[in-house]
This record gives structure tokens, sequence and C-alpha cells, in this order.
């Protein structure tokens, strides 16, 4: 990825006329003919892909506390997690956000916290959505998952779905989307305690597959069991294949406490299949044990995953993003569009440009968000951490 040009992070428009004209001639440009709103902050750079793509990025919101999800409503309003324990809503036009609630519950450990939130498939008529986080479980930490119902702009109506997941201070896992079924799945960490990924008895190390209201689905892979697939040791990042409908996720790898490091993965997860974590790890082969369709070593930390559906981005329809942490970018995977389950290529985008970067997530106008995470690790700007957006450059 090539960078075009860099503009201080830290000008605001208005220093001179000549700026004033040039500002105001690229808002004009952006509303009227890319339809993306001009409420957001000045670009911080432009940028291009290895494929020519040009693409400017945005500033949405700063001064936030370890933002870990985005979703988007039917109206177009963001609602976000912050690992803190709080949850708002950034509701069209607006550039500030509004405080919805926090958590009271919330226990905000290492890097355990508010994490996962999902929108019903039903949301604009029922109005529920669902969170997952840490909480004070017998004197340790373990994890759950809470419904409520979004009512005049406060949650009611807690309905709690999973009420027990391993926890920890590290390796929660907690990621939470509804597939195309119309089904819930959960993604869960092994709590550092590596064994459990094989314990079909117990929830961690998992991808968990569930009906809206917690109970459990008659077509999953092993009856009476929330278990999709097993064996993971803290995926954070779930999403399907547009055409395929394949179910990707992403994994961190280990950190040398619980074996070599790197060895990040992504993963082609079908349905009652071991992804041998901790039997295998990196590029290891064993039979009957599934093999990651893509590893990092060293390690990028990946911290969420995405495929492109929006048409802001022709090039991109289909592909594969997700957030590095430690990677300190963007990764965008490029399958193979008469196999998706092959690798044509892949690059890094904004590689050491924004810091750590965690959520990645399309919003209505085919923009692409995602947040940052310097203020726990890595070394923050004034304003960090951030929720960003990629946008077309106005001169294609």
């Amino acid at each position: 990825m090539k960078r075009k040009k860099e503009k201080d992070n830290n000008s605001r428009p208005g220093s001179s006329n000549a700026k004033n004209v040039l500002f105001s001639l690229w808002l004009f440009i952006s509303v009227c003919f890319l339809g993306f709103s001009s409420s957001y902050g000045q670009p911080l750079g432009i940028f291009s892909t290895s494929d020519g793509v040009k693409f400017q990025v945005e500033k949405v919101l700063g001064n936030l506390e370890i933002p870990w999800s985005i979703v988007f409503g039917p109206d177009g309003e963001m609602y976000f997690t912050e690992r803190s324990g709080k949850l708002s809503v950034l509701r069209p036009g607006k550039q500030q956000a509004d405080l919805i609630a926090e958590i009271p519950d919330v226990i905000h450990q290492g890097e355990g916290g508010l994490m996962g939130l999902a929108l019903h498939p039903r949301f604009k008529s029922n109005r529920l959505l669902y969170v997952s986080y840490t909480f004070r479980f017998k004197g340790g930490l373990a994890n759950k998952v809470d419904r409520f119902e979004l009512k005049n702009g406060r949650l009611e109506g807690r309905k709690t779905i999973v009420p027990y997941l391993p926890g920890s201070s590290v390796h929660n896992g907690c990621r939470l989307k509804f597939g195309p079924d119309g089904k819930l799945y959960v993604s869960t960490g092994d709590a550092a305690d590596r064994e459990i990924a094989q314990d079909p008895s117990s929830l961690g190390g998992k991808i968990l597959r569930l009906n809206d209201d917690g109970t459990i689905p008659p077509d999953n892979p092993s009856p009476g069991s929330a278990l999709y697939a097993l064996g993971f040791r803290n995926p954070q990042g779930i999403d399907w294949h547009p055409v395929s409908g394949l179910l990707f996720e992403t994994e961190h790898g280990p950190s040398g406490f619980d074996g070599p490091g790197g060895g990040d993965e992504v993963n082609i997860v079908d349905p009652g299949r071991n992804y041998g974590w901790p039997v295998i790890h990196h590029r290891e082969k064993k039979e009957g044990y599934e093999s990651p369709l893509l590893e990092y070593t060293p390690a990028v930390a990946p911290a969420s995953g995405m495929f492109y559906r929006g048409t802001a981005f022709p090039q991109f329809r289909n592909n594969f993003f997700f957030g590095c942490l430690r990677g300190t970018r963007i990764q965008r995977v490029i399958l193979d569009p008469g196999n998706p389950r092959l690798v044509k290529s892949e690059e890094s985008l904004l590689n050491g440009e924004f810091g750590r970067i965690r959520e990645v997530a399309e919003g209505p106008d085919g923009a692409i968000y995602f947040s940052t995470s310097n203020t726990s690790r890595g070394r923050p700007t004034r304003d960090d951490d951030r929720i960003l957006r990629i946008v077309p450059t106005a001169n294609k």
C-alpha cells in the first residue's frame, strides 16, 4: 500500500482562505458525488492499495476507551462498545455519540470487559441487542451474553442468553454475530486454560451457535449442544462469505507462555470440525484436526473479521478484512471468486499509520469503519482511542 499524501493530524480547516476554499470544495464533492456525510473531520491521509484503489481516512470519534465492537442499525446509526463498560450510539449527521448505558456488572480487567455487540436481525421492530462481557464469578472472572431491549434510548428487560462462559484477564473471545441462518454465533476463548478448547463439556475455546433466545438449535452438529466447532485459542473475528456462505474466523495464536510465538490464524469454520488448539498450532497438520487457511508468524494479533459487501469500493467486493493489534494494520485477503476456500493474494493496509487496529465494520454508506486500540498498549495519540473510517477519494 502506498501513501499518496499525509496531512498533519493536528491541522484544522480555516488556517487560510485557500485552505477554506479547498476544504469546502472537498466536502461539496464528497456529499454530492460520493454520498458521504460531511459531519466527520478533515481527512487524515490519502492512501492507495497495490491494485490502485485510492482511499482516504477520516476521523469519526476520538477519546474513547478501547472501542471493541461496532455495528450499524437500520437507520444508519452506529452502535459501539468500549471495553470499560460503555455502550453508545452515534446518530447520522452528529459529531458526538450518545451514551446509552454503562453495563453495571462489567469487570474491565486486562483484556476482559465489555466486548461483543450484535443487533437482532429484526432490530428495527423488536429493538433487541446482545452484549458479551466479563463479570465477577465465584471470586474469579467469567464471561456471559445478555440481551436487552433498547427502548427510548435506554436498556430494559435484561435476559441472560448464556449465563457462563470461561473467562479471565486474557483469551476471552466474545465476538457476537448473527449468521445468514438467523442464528446467534458466539466465539469463546480458552481463558488461559488451553486444555478446555478440546473438552466438549466446556464452552471455552469454541464457536457456539444458538437461537436468538439462547436455546439450542436442533440442527447443531451435536444434538443438545451449543457447540458448532471446537479447538480455538482466542477467536475474535467471524463473518460469512457473501456468496458461498462459508464462515471465516480469525484467531490469536500462542504468546510464548502457552506455545511458540506467532501462529495467528484465519480459518474456514465447518460445522463439527476440530481446529486443533492446543494439539496443533501454526502450520502443523494432524489427522482429525483442521489446519488454518492462513497463518501469521511473527504474530499480527487479528482482532476482528469482515467481508466487504458494499458498492463504494467495487474492487473490495467479497474481500476479507481484519484489524491487527500487534501488526498495526488492516489485512486485506482476496479470495478466488470460483473457490473462496483458496487465497489469491493479500496485502497490508495502513501499515503503522494509526497504531493498533481492532474492529473493522462496513457502514451503510459503504465506508469501512475501524477502531484503534492504543490506550491499553501501544503509543496513543492525544485523541486515542479513535473510530476512523475509510472512504473513496473525491478524485478517483
